[in-house]
């Protein structure tokens, strides 16, 4: 095992990561501070402050005392992220950009620069979360793996969006933040002259859509297949819609006319036909089941899934969501069915269900379908106490 002494640090330009930094700095490592240019607001329509936070990450390396470099990665996001979101959408799938990030660009190729280019024995982020190998990587063993686990602070927990990274890169990652919740993270930026970081908007969403709205944005990169809102219930048309990239499951429809609001319960690409029902609560918007792609084991396969063929964890298929109970089975082309404890709300093929074993957050799989609706299964939804997320 070997002593740990150089890290690059990911510096965006906000509270997190500068913190993070700061806080390596005081262990002791030398830092070398990187922003990441993953958008390229001169020749894209976006709508990105990046150069910007650009300069706010050079004021913070320059703070705190350690070399700043900016690395270009635009091409592998158009092609490992972007490509693949227009690509989902026009299929009438919902992906999950910020985890596709996190695995092809964060943690493979800024991880691939920073150990390659320059020199760095690991990588830090400004996520909330921890992991086995503890807060601060003095050391590391690639003989016994590393897990990766919940941050403290379980509001700002980001495991959700890590969990496609690979093993390599998990076992050389430092996350500083993932003891501390965010208030004493608050705190330290205060006491180490980084006081104007206080008052900067944590970064939400996608940043280069910027303040516009995510159907207009989309448009731009999307040709316009208009078609039919459908009502689940009735088979008739009860509206018409510019295209099924601008709508997700669950979503609200604006159709007039109409008693209770429709919402989105299914997308047929083919035909562009969008199947909604009436009510936030109706039962062709829930399910027990889930099916999904060969999993993203983390460190490796839970024990009890290889053994029995049966893992007893929890699940969740969007940050914000709490843990769900579920049992989970594993086919024999390696992919998953996924029974829940309880019928969950708008699961969306597209997403990835992630899953969790007490503290431990163990991979990931992206959701192909949802089981039978309870809308299908005939069931009476009156006496359930249905999540309305």
């Amino acid at each position: 095992m070997a002593a740990v002494k150089r890290v690059i640090s990911a510096v965006s330009g906000g509270i997190d990561s500068a913190v993070s930094t700061l806080l390596l700095k005081s262990k002791g490592y030398e830092v070398i501070g990187v922003y990441m240019q993953n958008w390229d607001v001169l020749d894209e329509k976006g709508v990105c402050s990046s150069q910007d936070d650009i300069s706010d990450a050079e004021w913070i390396c320059k703070k705190i005392g350690v070399p700043f470099h900016v690395v270009n990665f635009v091409k592998e996001y158009w092609l490992e992220v972007f490509s693949c979101l227009i690509n989902d959408y026009e299929s009438g799938l919902t992906p999950n950009p910020d985890i596709m990030c996190n695995r092809h660009i964060k943690f493979e190729a800024f991880y691939k620069h920073a150990i390659e280019e320059l020199g760095g024995e690991a990588i830090s982020t400004g996520h909330y979360a921890r992991t086995t190998f503890g807060e601060y990587l003095q050391k590391f063993d690639s003989t016994e793996g590393v897990h990766l686990l919940k941050a403290n602070d379980r509001k700002k927990d980001q495991t959700f969006f890590l969990s496609q990274i690979s093993q390599n890169a998990l076992q050389r990652s430092i996350f500083p933040l993932g003891c501390l919740d965010k208030s004493t993270v608050k705190k330290i930026a205060g006491e180490g002259n980084l006081t104007p970081l206080l008052k900067k908007k944590e970064s939400m969403g996608i940043c280069f859509i910027g303040s516009r709205n995510f159907q207009e944005f989309i448009s731009e990169y999307i040709n316009t297949h208009p078609g039919n809102f459908i009502d689940i219930e009735t088979a008739k048309i009860v509206g018409k819609h510019k295209g099924i990239h601008q709508w997700t499951i669950g979503q609200r429809c604006r159709i007039g006319g109409c008693k209770e609001p429709y919402f989105v319960i299914d997308k047929d690409s083919s035909t562009q036909d969008i199947l909604v029902a009436s009510g936030t609560c109706h039962p062709s918007l829930y399910t027990e089941f889930v099916m999904t792609d060969k999993p993203h084991w983390i460190h490796s396969p839970p024990l009890p899934l290889v053994v029995n063929g049966v893992l007893t964890c929890d699940f969740r298929f969007q940050h914000a969501h709490e843990l769900t109970k579920c049992q989970v089975c594993l086919t024999h082309s390696d992919k998953l069915i996924i029974h829940l404890s309880k019928p969950l709300r708008a699961i969306s093929p597209g997403q990835y269900a992630v899953l969790y074993l007490d503290e431990e957050c163990l991979g990931s799989a992206r959701i192909l379908s949802p089981g039978p609706s309870l809308h299908t299964l005939g069931v009476n939804c009156k006496n359930l106490n249905l999540d309305r997320r």
